[in-house]
């Protein structure tokens, strides 16, 4: 299979740069209205109030953000990438925490203070209150959400069951739309304050649908998905391959990953985000997966004809991004597979890839790497070492002084980084150290917390 043809851009801007200037542009633009609106819609009850008016208007603009920032739109995610709008998520949700308890507390303060009334006795008036008491509850669960969503607490919690809780997000979002339907006055302070409140719910909510929903849904509906073959590339690696209806109108790139689910392995709501291991052609599909847990080993056992539902495909990790003729691939255990994918691709200019592994046997794909690197007339440095941050020689193996010998022109390309995160974070510091220009690197960090 032979992908699109790699494409050197040119312009001044970015795709990358594109997309962040029309969210920053959004943004702001939004930000301004609703402050707009909280001017135009006058005083609370107090000053109190006031304030906590103000930041219960922000909380509700923060979470119509977190809804687009998870809703997988394409536009977005092929120019900022998964990776990117996850941790944008991350932040945004912990400002909205303390966005939320800020208003809830200035909300309990500014009755106490108009009764003339302890905050204790407030607070429990207030959760007699339908409406209030909605808001309350939508904070509980926000809280709730944030706490396992520190970092100490997610080690300690099977992605399954992290996820399963992270979904009560959309009954604090159910539950804090009610409030303020029956809450807020600045969205109802005119008509085109309430035009634009309803217009905005909207578009968050028709994108969340349309993105997480719709398309998937039609899609898989489409293109009917099936395993075709399922084929052992070494002990511990398994490749997948997904045939099905008018696959040249899948819309994928070499480099991009898709979810998977396959019936029979595992229950419908564990999904696992794995590579394209082939660039994508309009024959069929392909992916490749190390046993590291239960359910990438179980993938051995998936038959074929069995039914593949295919959310996707997402991922910056594309030749979209290419600014230079040559380019420099740098790929860690599995994350060779979106590398080997781009491979497949027609170049602009010479390729260097190098592959870090444990040992030679390690290597997956290795064979079809040296062939497609070779095809290209390109250089294939295999790394090997223990797992670590020195090589063979007790070197570190992407310090600024080994990549620079092993890729003296490494400021002229365009580099490319996909491996485990302490591998990538170590070549990401050895191309600063190099002065790379940060347009020139592309990584991507997958996975789907």
């Amino acid at each position: 299979m032979m992908a699109t043809s790699n494409t050197v851009r040119t312009g001044t801007v970015l795709p990358v740069d594109a997309a962040r200037w029309v969210m920053w542009t959004f943004v702001l633009v939004n930000v301004a209205v609703v402050e707009a609106l909280f001017l135009s819609a006058g005083e609370g009850k107090n000053d109190v109030l006031t304030v906590a008016k103000f930041f219960g208007l922000h909380a509700a603009l923060l979470i119509l953000f977190q809804l687009l920032l998870v809703a997988r739109l394409p536009w977005l995610d092929r120019r900022i990438g998964m990776d990117r709008l996850t941790v944008w998520h991350r932040w945004v949700g912990f400002t909205l925490l303390w966005t939320v308890l800020t208003h809830a507390t200035l909300v309990v303060l500014g009755y106490a203070t108009l009764d003339d009334t302890s905050m204790g006795k407030t607070f429990v008036a207030l959760s007699g209150v339908p409406a209030s008491l909605l808001g309350m509850l939508a904070a509980a669960v926000i809280v709730v959400i944030a706490v396992i969503s520190t970092r100490a607490v997610r080690r300690r919690l099977q992605y399954e069951v992290w996820h399963g809780l992270h979904l009560l997000l959309y009954v604090a979002l159910g539950l804090a739309f009610v409030h303020q339907l029956q809450e807020t006055t600045t969205f109802t302070s005119s008509a085109f304050a309430t035009a634009y409140w309803w217009a905005l719910w909207l578009f968050a909510f028709g994108a969340l649908l349309t993105g997480r929903v719709a398309v998937p849904l039609w899609r898989n509906a489409y293109h009917r998905f099936r395993v075709v073959a399922v084929v052992p590339e070494s002990l511990n690696a398994v490749s997948v391959y997904v045939t099905g209806r008018h696959l040249d109108k899948f819309p994928a790139r070499a480099g991009q990953f898709c979810i998977w689910r396959f019936t029979g392995h595992n229950h419908w709501w564990i999904a696992n985000p794995f590579s394209l291991s082939a660039a994508p052609g309009g024959q069929g599909l392909r992916l490749t997966a190390k046993a590291v847990g239960a359910s990438s080993a179980g993938l051995r056992n998936v038959p074929a004809g069995s039914r593949a539902f295919v959310e996707g495909p997402y991922g910056a990790f594309t030749s979209l991004h290419r600014t230079r003729p040559g380019a420099l691939l740098i790929a860690g255990g599995v994350g060779i597979t979106p590398v080997r994918a781009m491979l497949e691709e027609e170049t602009t200019g010479d390729v260097v890839v190098l592959y870090r592994v444990r040992s030679e046997a390690d290597a997956v794909l290795l064979n079809e790497v040296r062939h497609l690197v070779a095809h290209q007339g390109g250089r294939l440095h295999l790394l090997t070492g223990r797992t670590g941050r020195t090589g063979e020689n007790g070197v570190p193996p992407f310090g600024p002084s080994t990549l620079h010998q092993l890729v003296p022109d490494i400021t002229e390309r365009d580099v490319y980084v996909c491996g485990p995160p302490a591998m990538t974070a170590a070549v990401l510091s050895g191309l600063r150290d190099l002065q790379v220009p940060s347009r020139q690197v592309h990584a991507e960090r997958f996975g789907l917390a």
